[in-house]
């Protein structure tokens, strides 16, 4: 069985039929949307249980147990205080699914480095010890310990999508010769092998690389070892990014993103800088990636616009990848928005 797992893992990566016999969706996903009067607990409480219930109406997917019971939550914290997912929003997920049968120990959350996580309240300070989210489970993925030698990723320079594109980008970058295991990029099976589902809660950067931080990247890139190896020139990390996030499993097992525009940012990212931060009282669930992604890449380039700064350059084609595989639209104005009143 885990031999079958392990090819169904690979096929995301190495097999160029993959590429061929993954469409791009039909018509693009809806992506849900309702208003925050304020970003208080309560309003957070009352606007996530919406989105969730007006979701598993028309999808009919009930946001329940299942075999395993448990439910794990992808935050994102790795731009330090002022731009990490916020609690608020964190917390209105685990009333909503506390609220539909899951036990409080058996929703996870999974973050990528311990002192980022430490910094933005997710673990304890060293002076309190008291926990943000008592009860819950928080697993650090750079502690090695959530990571299964069976699954990875193994692509050292993804050529399948623009091969004439990846060798110009590469030029004069040293070929990889270190061992096999540091080309591999080991993911966190939490997630997909011991969660009934979970969900994707990014927040939204710029990023000099992969174009735009945000659900696609947190759900790939920082869900993973080993990924430093990606940036070494501009052409390897969007590919990876696409490729890890058509990952049968991954998918399957991903119930939706759910993102705040309490606080995003367009330029200087990843890295916070609050001078360059935007915020809008909105909410954010869709089945759909990509989309949510090109959206917010649009919010972005329009607010660099504005500040007198260049887009984003189109070179950086990770939705367009993205969207060759079937995981999503890379095109805003297709967005069919669901608005959910308050």
């Amino acid at each position: 069985m885990r031999l079958y797992l392990l090819a169904a893992l690979l096929l995301a990566n190495l097999s160029t039929a993959f590429a061929a016999e993954a469409p791009a969706p039909a018509a693009p996903l809806p992506v849900w949307e309702t208003t925050l009067p304020d970003f208080s607990q309560v309003e957070y409480n009352q606007a996530v249980e919406r989105l969730i219930a007006d979701f598993e109406s028309r999808t009919d997917r009930r946001m329940v147990p299942g075999e395993k019971g448990k439910v794990g939550l992808k935050i994102y914290a790795d731009s330090g205080p002022g731009m990490a997912t916020p609690m608020p929003l964190v917390r209105a997920v685990i009333n909503a699914l506390e609220r539909r049968g899951f036990a409080k120990e058996n929703i996870f959350l999974v973050g990528l480095n311990q002192l980022r996580l430490r910094m933005t309240g997710y673990l304890p300070s060293m002076a309190s010890a008291e926990s943000a989210f008592p009860g819950h489970p928080i697993f650090v993925l750079e502690s090695g310990r959530y990571f299964d030698p069976v699954w990875f990723y193994d692509s050292p320079l993804p050529q399948r999508f623009d091969p004439i594109f990846v060798e110009n980008q590469t030029k004069g970058v040293e070929a990889d010769t270190s061992k096999d295991q540091d080309r591999k990029s080991f993911l966190a099976t939490p997630l997909f092998l011991e969660a009934d589902f979970w969900i994707n809660l990014p927040v939204y950067t710029d990023h000099p690389t992969l174009g735009i931080n945000g659900s696609l990247v947190n759900a790939t890139l920082w869900n993973a070892s080993n990924t430093a190896r990606f940036f070494r020139s501009p052409a390897n990390a969007p590919a990876a990014v696409a490729e890890m996030s058509a990952i049968p499993e991954l998918r399957q097992t991903w119930a939706f993103t759910l993102v705040s525009l309490q606080h995003y940012q367009y330029i200087g990212g990843p890295f916070f800088n609050s001078l360059y931060s935007v915020s809008e009282p909105k909410l954010w669930l869709s089945r759909d990636p990509v989309m949510l992604d090109a959206m917010m890449l649009e919010r972005i380039n329009r607010w660099r616009k504005l500040s007198g700064f260049n887009p984003v350059s189109e070179e950086i084609r990770t939705l367009e990848f993205a969207q060759l595989l079937g995981v999503g639209v890379d095109d805003p104005k297709q967005a069919k928005i669901i608005e959910v009143p308050e």
